[in-house]
């Protein structure tokens, strides 16, 4: 009688070492073919192809198909799930600059002090603006992906005279910086530089611009600025100079140019959510 039975018990195991097995199903179409709820009390592990080990995956991947024939794998989510109608940063970067610019005593703007409100309007384009010189390491192209945006730019720099000891003398400097997207003007600020008891006055420059709703796809971002109009005993005189350090009282760490990107968007459309 055991030997029977032992028999038995050895062709069940041969039959379901090779035949599939169904669970509520007479007719499996898989290895394990189950109809109905399944529960995990443990883990779950996927051999792995190289070695045969065993791996778990770790914490938020998910399991992934990779199709007919091909074992799963684990995967990471890329990017949060989001709600509708609310902004999100979808994109956010920021640039440094230590070449700069540099504006001689001979390079003073046409643009006369009256016309100047009328002359650096939003969208003006790059090219009818003379003078302006660009931030070159601060050129960078962006990407927006939805037509709801929100784009945040925040440029600083160190400018710089090489004014001597101005005692009672007014000497000074006006110039203006403006950012700029797809060659059209969207933010700019105007400052003056003065003259002060000791050499080489240097001041720190920043400014904020916000820009609605960008078209969908590329866009070139950058900063630019111009040499307004010199003032004072020495008139035309003396060298300005933006995001670079010539003198011994800065160095280029102090004076270097920095622009900051954050584009917000309420998302459309999403890359694959999976690594």
């Amino acid at each position: 009688m055991m030997k029977k039975l032992l028999s038995t018990l050895l062709l069940s195991i041969g039959l379901l070492a090779t035949a599939q097995v169904g669970i509520k199903t007479e007719a499996p179409k898989a290895t394990l073919d189950v109809n109905g709820d399944v529960n995990f009390r443990n883990k779950i592990a996927v051999q792995n192809a190289t070695d045969n080990s065993l791996f778990q995956g770790n914490n938020d991947q998910l399991l992934v198909s990779q199709g007919e024939g091909f074992a799963p794998i684990w995967k990471s989510l890329r990017i949060p799930e989001y709600e509708p109608n609310k902004f999100y940063l979808i994109y956010n970067n920021s640039f440094s600059d230590k070449v700069g610019i540099t504006f001689s005593s001979s390079e003073n703007s046409s643009v006369s002090m009256d016309s100047r409100g009328g002359t650096f309007t939003k969208g003006k384009q790059y090219s009818t603006l003379t003078n302006f010189k660009k931030i070159n390491g601060l050129s960078q192209t962006i990407t927006v992906y939805s037509t709801q945006s929100k784009a945040y730019f925040q440029f600083e720099t160190v400018v710089q005279a090489d004014f001597g000891g101005a005692g009672s003398t007014d000497n000074s400097i006006d110039y203006a910086c403006g950012i700029f997207v797809d060659d059209k003007l969207v933010n700019l600020r105007q400052r003056n530089l003065k003259a002060i008891t000791t050499s080489y006055p240097f001041l720190t420059h920043t400014q904020i611009g916000i820009v609605d709703n960008l078209s969908q796809g590329n866009h070139l971002v950058y900063v630019a600025c111009t040499r307004l109009g010199s003032y004072g005993a020495s008139g035309a005189g003396n060298t300005l100079t933006i995001g670079t350090n010539v003198y011994s009282n800065i160095n280029s760490f102090i004076s270097q140019s920095s622009l900051k990107v954050d584009v917000y968007e309420v998302p459309e459309v999403f890359n694959t959510i999976i690594n």
